[in-house]
């Protein structure tokens, strides 16, 4: 890259073409199911090439058992639920875990050190692969919802979610800032779930060169109007949509992970998939668990998007209003009021 270049027109470093797999898959409370499943994607990814592998938002301990979430979900996580049976535990009738027991087991996420064991088990898990996954972040008295981004044993990247839909926010602190970093792949980003409703979220990684940017989700179906087909389920189509209109807009690699199966009172949408910058769909999963696998030279990629059209060359940032750019800031409608009363 060369600085001072007009942004959309700074070169991309030629680099060989690379393998990129984004996961469908379910998670639960119990971080040792969490990392048994990680391990396996990892071990199917690595046996096809896969140079990054994106997980789902709360691939380490699951996403929250409702929205708004449940009462169980403001509590810490105290375990795995402990019933009468046959538990591995001890003998016939014995208090013992329950294996698998998933929207069974008591609390909300587990947080989990930024600089912990469990992402540095991640991390070794990772080896030479760049992988990104979703984890409940303990920061102090705080707790974020956060995706961290590991390669070679150590850390690339992170990130805490900004937008919190529909009672997230009293489980989680929101995250302020969307930040791209060096990776060996390129310049990433990443944000988590709804944040990619929101055009800003990725415009602010691509400006800040990002070439992939990587979107960790646990999208439900509808909650108003689910349909019994997930295939044909309106909150699928939203997903859908928005990965391919971010990768078109910002003219950048996506690869969107998501979760899939049901989760308390969530049932989630799947359709993990890799996107062009051109926003053609190269794989995808389907509702299913399973890894959407795509090979491709992003900086050819990135030049062929960009070499008529270049949407990030064009922008002219001086004519959209101060409303848009204010960073971090709450819509406020009297504000809005206040402006077109200038007018």
């Amino acid at each position: 890259m060369r600085r001072g270049d007009p942004v959309g027109e700074r070169e991309q470093p030629a680099r060989p073409p690379v393998t990129i797999a984004a996961a469908a898959a379910p998670f639960v409370r119990d971080l040792d199911e969490c990392f048994a499943r990680i391990g396996r994607h990892i071990d199917a990814a690595r046996q096809r090439g896969v140079d990054l592998l994106v997980l789902p938002e709360g691939a380490l301990g699951g996403y929250l058992h409702g929205l708004p979430p449940t009462a169980d979900d403001l509590r810490p996580y105290r375990g795995p639920v402990i019933e009468l049976g046959d538990g591995p535990d001890g003998p016939p009738g014995c208090l013992g875990r329950v294996p698998g027991a998933g929207d069974r087991q008591r609390g909300g996420p587990p947080a989990l050190d930024p600089d912990g064991p469990e992402i540095a088990r991640l991390a070794a898990l990772a080896g030479d692969m760049v992988v990104c996954a979703g984890y409940t972040e303990r920061d102090g008295r705080y707790r974020y919802n956060s995706a961290v981004c590991v390669h070679g044993g150590g850390v690339l990247g992170r990130h805490r979610k900004v937008h919190q839909p529909l009672g997230e926010g009293l489980v989680y602190e929101a995250g302020r800032a969307f930040t791209a970093f060096d990776s060996p792949l390129g310049r990433m980003g990443m944000m988590i779930c709804y944040d990619k409703a929101f055009p800003e979220a990725g415009r602010s990684l691509a400006l800040a060169d990002a070439a992939i940017i990587a979107c960790l989700s646990a999208w439900p179906i509808s909650r108003t109007h689910p349909a019994a087909d997930v295939s044909e389920d309106r909150s699928l189509h939203r997903f859908n949509l928005y990965d391919q209109v971010r990768a078109l807009e910002n003219q950048v690699v996506w690869v969107s992970a998501n979760q899939t199966g049901a989760f308390g009172t969530l049932r989630f949408v799947g359709s993990a998939k890799v996107v062009h910058p051109d926003g053609s769909v190269l794989a995808a999963t389907g509702p299913e668990e399973g890894l959407a696998v795509a090979t491709l030279d992003v900086t050819a990629a990135l030049g062929a998007a960009r070499g008529g059209m270049n949407l990030l060359r064009d922008r002219r940032g001086a004519s959209y209003s101060p409303q848009c750019l204010l960073a971090g800031e709450p819509y406020d409608p009297r504000r809005s009021q206040r402006a077109r009363a200038t007018f």
